[in-house]
């Protein structure tokens, strides 16, 4: 049986996608998330992300792990070759699920973690980045772009993303 790589699991939104043309939709109360998804193809790469991302490539497998929305599959899935991006495994947030990010990960890593080696965990979100760590996982803070609050506190708040 072949030897399995290591797995870098990878945030799409403030990582490899600059969202920021899009958190208008969720500066009112409650937030337009079905606008906000649909504004997604449009969103610029991140340089630094992606840059990051093909080095972990070259020694990891890929997993995407996005709070977006199952319904943003073939959206997000387009939008990711389009970049160039490995088109590993893509792990998303159940249409219904309404927990917070932060919640929704930790568990999705549990998963992944209980059959794979994860590397690292590459994320943008600090209540995200803060609890992985605490749980113990190897976190990169994706800095490169500054993080809004509109974002975190829309997901904590309705849990949409």
């Amino acid at each position: 049986m072949p030897e399995q790589r290591p797995l870098a699991v990878i945030d799409v939104d403030g990582v490899v996608a600059d969202v920021r043309h899009r958190l208008r939709f969720l500066r009112a109360s409650p937030g337009d998330w079905e606008a906000f998804f649909a504004a997604a193809p449009a969103d610029p790469p991140l340089a630094e992300g992606v840059e990051l991302v093909h080095r972990l490539a070259r020694d990891h497998e890929v997993v995407w792990l996005t709070g977006r929305p199952e319904r943003s599959r073939a959206a997000t899935w387009r939008w990711l070759g389009e970049q160039g991006l490995p088109l590993g495994e893509l792990r998303m947030r159940p249409d219904d699920d309404r927990r917070p990010a932060r919640v929704f990960k930790r568990a999705e890593l549990r998963q992944l973690g209980a059959r794979r080696q994860v590397a690292v965990v590459v994320d943008d979100d600090p209540a995200v980045v803060d609890l992985l760590r605490a749980d113990g996982w190897p976190v990169l803070r994706a800095e490169w772009l500054a993080y809004e609050a509109t974002l975190g506190n829309a997901q904590e708040s309705e849990g949409r993303t």
